[in-house]
């Protein structure tokens, strides 16, 4: 099988008070190793600082990567980021310092549109991949629910954006 990604960009969700991933985390790092397992991106880029637990999410899901036999050389961390926002920001440099050109981002489905909107606007030309749960709960639809206000605010964010970095 020929190898379609140079890397997938794996976002960050959050690390629990004791250090391990949450459901969402877990679910994004199995979707992006079996992708890298069939042979469909070469390199993983682990994005997420420390957001809620001092431990960056981006080191939590290199670990889980790397124990679901995934080498360690194909497992890179952007380790600052604590939103999406900064997810982008913080992986473009790491993304042109490897020459990366074919990008996959993955996320939760409910989140692959903000996500591939802010990566684009942060230049990235980026495809999405969806991680999805194996059974659907209340947790999972109040998530998509919270999309529409999180989409909006993100509008406003790169709106202002914009217009600081053209004034």
């Amino acid at each position: 099988m020929k190898v379609e990604f140079d890397c997938a960009i794996v976002l960050g969700a959050k690390v629990l008070t004791d250090g391990t991933p949450s459901a969402a985390l877990a679910r994004r790092v199995a979707h992006a190793t079996e992708l890298a397992r069939r042979g469909q991106v070469r390199h993983l880029l682990m994005s997420g600082g420390p957001v809620n637990h001092p431990t960056p999410e981006a080191h939590v899901m290199r670990d889980l990567a790397v124990a679901a036999g995934i080498a360690a050389e194909r497992v890179l961390v952007e380790d600052r980021s604590r939103d999406t926002i900064g997810n982008a920001r913080c992986c473009v440099p790491i993304i042109a310092a490897h020459g990366w050109q074919r990008l996959l981002v993955v996320t939760d489905r409910f989140h692959l549109p903000r996500a591939r909107l802010i990566f684009r606007h942060h230049g990235l030309s980026v495809t999405g991949s969806g991680a999805s749960p194996e059974r659907i709960s209340a947790e999972w639809l109040l998530s998509h629910a919270r999309e529409v206000p999180a989409m909006l605010k993100t509008l406003v964010r790169l709106t202002v954006e914009d217009r600081e970095q053209h004034s």
